[in-house]
């Protein structure tokens, strides 16, 4: 039976079928309208053909028009169909519920599949909206979305502030509320039922929505005895819904805006197995542990204050770690052909205007007025790149030309955006613009593949890679951007590198690799990006070389970023090592510790050894019991620690302590130095 809802249940399926059937129009106007949901079953099975549905893995299989996502799942398995919690049908996430009356891509989507992750944690959405009004009646509902980890919903309550007590009855009530086991069921309504419906509740937020809403289709979703404005998608019932926890409250303004009111904002998150939960709460105690912003006090690494939103005070300690990967960047770099440029970081506006930066992104700039002009903190490096490229003439022979820039720049974040190293207002960029022709294209996104899985198994990290093609208001010729796209697609298929595909996710100017890592709690990270540039350098910069046939050609711009910006990394780092960095990255490496005033002088000639071996090492002659120190120096997570007594003087040798692993012996001097100065040399990550 195809169920259909709604005060003219009819007229969205005529309007699909008269596109087919012109020619029945009397069938539209004097039989559809008064067929009931039976009739319009037998009708689909008689007048209208059968729709083919292409698969993930590339098969195509037929269906009756008007067939469901849950009668697809189920023509595959019964247990698929019990997994399924919606589909992904042409690039959009539906219902299991909703009828396909056209071919298609089609994907059932289960807990595993990020669409269906996402119709979950919609459905929990609205499953804690449904307890909250049925504890607190009169409570007014603002946005109540699916986010990366879990969802949130926006509420007004009036004058009643929720306590922790709160969310534990609320939480109970959700697990109240699912035991039911009912249905999520999505209704059309036109425009005006909509708003009477709203208007009767007396929910004005509801009512603002719709405001914006007046030539969309209208959709409604119900569940027990909640009804809320939504546009879906939803997983079949409740009953999927497991295992609950409402994490937090916080104060959030309504749309954004700092001139309207101030909502609670509860977060929760929810799972279909206890474990999946439990696992989930202490990676959550397992990063607050973890939390950059902490260790980089304890550490000494970094600080913030309030002289400067958004940009941080780099400490001695900090600045190792920055010039590490500054030297290794480079040095790769400059194994691999690059040549570094620096280019100014005040710029005037004219050439965000040609880059087309000063229209998209002028809110985000910092503005300067001198001598009435005006400059911009450049916020990005790209534009400038095309000056040194086009300083002198260029050839065919001259490409591919690679220009790396560690660039400082300014982007103005707003205040309540900003969070520690991850989001800041100054940025330091580990960037690089490749100009090359177009039969170059390949070679070089295979070389770049190469780099950011060498660099990122330094640290420990297999990188993650997305292929993301052509959106639909992309620009330039299609027939090089499906050269592009397959370049990309080639090269990581040769490297025989697994890829998720974003289908219309690339950029206005060119499809692009996007790259993620996964750290030791099993969070994922947007880091390195390879982009393809055929319009906003290229183009709007008249960059040209000479062909081999003396023509004058457009080159291709590579936009590539590694670490992105060192910020950011090293707040990912910090939290991915919990602070313990890896001895080649580690702003101490080793520690001497004498035991008695009597052996300082030993200590002090193992220091001056280790130092002059080009380790960072520290002396510990506090007049302190070597426990002690012990236990101080593991707190700050320094790699070894070097306990020296009688029995090591006597034998120039070291009793060697590693972090977190303790007690790993006695060593001779000349061998521990061998052993630490290969550590760092080869960049081990010890476990």
């Amino acid at each position: 039976m195809v169920e259909v809802i709604g005060s003219n249940p009819i007229e969205p399926t005529v309007k699909g079928v008269a596109k087919e059937f012109q020619t029945k129009q009397i069938i539209r106007s004097c039989i559809l309208r008064s067929l009931k949901p039976d009739s319009l079953r037998f009708f689909i099975l008689i007048f209208m053909p059968t729709i083919k549905l292409t698969f993930p893995d590339g098969s195509v299989r037929e269906f009756e028009q008007g067939a469901t996502g849950l009668d697809v799942a189920k023509s595959i398995s019964s247990g698929l169909a019990r997994e399924a919690l919606a589909v992904e049908f042409n690039g959009e996430v539906w219902d299991l519920s909703r009828n396909f009356f056209q071919n298609g891509t089609l994907k059932i989507l289960k807990w595993t599949d990020d669409g269906g992750k996402f119709a979950y944690w919609h459905s929990s959405a609205h499953l804690m909206a449904e307890a909250i009004e049925s504890l607190f009646p009169g409570t007014r509902f603002g946005i109540g979305p699916p986010i990366e980890n879990g969802f949130y919903y926006d509420i007004d309550m009036g004058d009643h502030a929720l306590s922790p007590d709160d969310l534990s009855t609320i939480e109970e009530k959700m697990y109240e509320l699912t035991k039911r086991d009912v249905p999520y069921v999505r209704e059309e309504k036109s425009w005006d039922d909509a708003v009477s419906y709203f208007q009767k509740k007396g929910d004005p937020y509801k009512l603002e929505l719709l405001a914006g809403l007046k030539d969309k289709t209208i959709s409604f979703y119900h569940q027990g005895n909640f009804t809320d404005l939504c546009y879906g998608p939803h997983i079949p019932s409740t009953g999927r819904i497991k295992a609950i926890k409402l994490l937090s409250v916080a104060g959030a303004y309504w749309r954004g805006s700092e001139k309207n009111k101030m909502l609670q904002r509860i977060y929760g998150i929810t799972f279909p197995l206890k474990k999946e939960l439990d696992d989930y709460l202490f990676r959550l105690e397992e990063a607050k542990r973890r939390d950059h912003r902490k260790l980089g006090k304890e550490l000494d690494l970094f600080v913030f204050h309030d002289i400067a939103p958004g940009a941080p005070f780099w400490l001695p300690k900090g600045m190792i770690v920055f010039r590490e990967l500054e030297k290794l960047i480079r040095e790769e770099l400059d194994m691999r052909g690059y040549q570094e440029i620096s280019t100014p970081i005040m710029v005037k506006k004219d050439l965000w205007e040609q880059s087309g930066h000063w229209t998209h992104y002028q809110e985000n700039m910092f503005l300067i007025e001198s001598e009435e002009t005006t400059y911009s903190l450049k916020p990005m490096n790209c534009p400038e790149s095309t000056f040194v490229y086009k300083h002198k003439l260029r050839s065919y022979k001259d490409l591919p030309l690679r220009f790396s820039e560690l660039g400082r720049l300014h982007r103005n974040e707003l205040s309540g955006a900003l969070g520690g190293m991850f989001r800041v207002r100054q940025i330091t960029m580990d960037d690089a613009h490749i100009y090359c022709r177009p039969d170059q294209i390949f070679s070089e996104i295979n070389q770049l593949i190469e780099l950011v899985t060498h660099v990122y198994s330094m640290f420990g990290l297999k990188p993650m890679f997305n292929l993301a093609t052509k959106p639909d208001k992309g620009m330039g010729d299609p027939l090089l951007w499906e050269k592009a796209e397959a370049s990309l697609k080639q090269a990581l298929e040769t490297n025989n590198i697994a890829y998720k595909l974003k289908p219309k996710d690339g950029a206005f100017y060119g499809p692009k690799i996007d790259i993620q890592i996964e750290d030791a709690i099993g969070r994922e990270w947007q880091v390195a990006t390879i982009q393809l540039d055929f319009v906003m350098l290229p183009e709007r910069f008249h960059l040209e070389y000479v062909a081999e046939d003396g023509s004058r050609q457009q080159p291709v711009a590579i936009h590539r970023a590694v670490f992105g910006s060192f910020e950011r990394f090293i707040g990912i780092i910090t939290e991915h090592f919990a602070g313990s960095f890896p001895t080649w990255l580690s702003p101490i490496q080793a520690v001497v510790l004498p035991i008695t005033d009597a052996h300082v002088d030993y200590a002090k000639n193992v220091f001056d050894c280790l130092a002059a071996g080009g380790v960072r090492i520290e002396l510990d002659d506090r007049n302190e019991k070597v426990n002690y120190k012990i236990r101080d120096w593991e707190t700050k997570k320094v790699p070894y620690m070097l306990v020296v007594g009688e029995k090591e003087k006597s034998g120039g040798s070291v009793a060697v302590r590693q972090h977190k692993k303790g007690d790993i012996g006695m060593m001779p001097l000349g061998e521990f130095i061998g052993k630490i100065r290969s550590e760092i040399a080869q960049k081990i990550i010890t476990s």
